[in-house]
């Protein structure tokens, strides 16, 4: 299988500075996904930032794993009420222009 759009979860916790088992906690409570690819484990490129924020909560914050979980489904619901307001709002100027 083509691994270009994944990164070795070992070439992450060096580049963090995080344990395997910090990791496998995040994929646990379903903040990332680890893929396991011939023996290998792997993250999709697309969401390492994701993790970056999850570790600057952590870091920064001195959040734990729940805390962490929180604040970070409170952010995505957050974006998402934002880009349904955009898309709402844009809808209304179609109809103030008539």
């Amino acid at each position: 299988m083509d691994t270009t759009h994944f990164i070795p979860i070992s070439k992450l916790c060096s580049s963090y500075n995080v344990t395997i088992s910090f990791l496998e906690e995040l994929e646990d409570i379903g903040l990332i996904s680890i893929i396991n690819i011939e023996k290998q484990y792997y993250m999709d490129t697309d969401a390492v930032g994701s993790l970056d924020k999850i570790l600057r909560m952590q870091r920064e914050l001195n959040l734990n794993i729940e805390g962490i979980d929180i604040v970070f489904n409170l952010l995505q619901k957050v974006d998402a009420l934002q880009a349904e307001l955009s898309n709402l709002q844009n809808r209304l100027r179609l109809y103030e222009h008539d």
